[in-house]
């Protein structure tokens, strides 16, 4: 299967592409953003990486220059180094991620990512003898290590860097602050968060949420572009936000402690397998 048969994409608009892997059919599908600069181009998030999602930029079009101009250069940042989101990072020259995740994204810790992919999930495999348990997110060099507050400049649009962790210790957002634009990876999608896998953590998570219900309430997002499901406002973020404050008690402690448990106990058996 090619590129462009694996992906598609929606144009969104002022220079945003909503891209998604076609045939990966989960809850587990990560939204790809392409936002495109007058210097620089940002991939948002690299999905599972079964097909080269540079190939199928250049081959739909959507990294043509302008007139008279050689390409932009193209930087891939991973709002998150779990396994939907970074498994395409291996095609990019330029990779960007936060500090906290990096050395996790260079030794390709499958445990850290995350990863636990199933046959039923991809629709038509990438190549002929394709199987789920050959997956893996491999090594990643981070060509750039990002920090709370860096700007991911674009030329005509400035992109910063928020620490966003909870979901995982380095997740990030990527605020748009010109365009009121959010985009949130894993930190607030529309559905229910998940902060029971390792190296999730509530308490950041609390405080996480309570950024983003600031960030509405100084009006500074107005839009959010998420790391699943579909796009919205300002009014569902904050509410999204406050949910989570609100339902993060002890008895929710008590039971994502449990669920971590589980969890970990999983996808190290699992690792250890494909290891072995």
């Amino acid at each position: 299967m090619s590129a462009l048969e694996w992906f598609a994409h929606k144009p969104l608009g002022g220079g945003i592409f909503w891209i998604q892997e076609r045939f990966y059919e989960s809850g587990n599908r990560a939204n790809i953003w392409l936002v495109r600069g007058s210097q620089r181009d940002v991939v948002i998030d690299a999905g599972l990486g079964l097909r080269s999602l540079p190939d199928y930029l250049r081959a739909s079009g959507l990294l043509a220059p302008a007139e008279g101009a050689g390409p932009r250069p193209l930087l891939a940042v991973a709002t998150h180094v779990h396994f939907d989101h970074s498994g395409g990072l291996q095609h990019f020259e330029e990779v960007a991620v936060h500090s906290a995740e990096a050395a996790a994204l260079l030794r390709g810790d499958n445990y850290e990512a995350v990863t636990w992919l199933s046959d039923r999930e991809v629709a038509r495999p990438p190549r002929p003898g394709w199987r789920a348990r050959q997956f893996r997110v491999p090594p990643v060099r981070p060509t750039r290590l990002l920090q709370e507050g860096d700007v991911i400049s674009l030329g005509d649009r400035q992109l910063t860097v928020m620490h966003m962790p909870g979901h995982s210790r380095g997740s990030i957002c990527l605020h748009d602050k010109d365009h009121k634009i959010l985009f949130s990876g894993d930190v607030v999608y529309d559905g229910s968060m998940i902060d029971w896998l390792p190296y999730s953590r509530i308490s950041d998570y609390v405080a996480s949420c309570r950024r983003l219900m600031e960030l509405v309430d100084r009006g500074l997002v107005e839009k959010v572009l998420p790391g699943h499901f579909n796009i919205f406002g300002a009014e569902r973020l904050r509410r999204l936000a406050s949910n989570y404050i609100s339902q993060a008690g002890v008895c929710h402690k008590v039971s994502t402690c449990a669920m971590r448990s589980i969890a970990s106990i999983a996808l190290r058996v699992a690792n250890s397998r494909v290891a072995s």
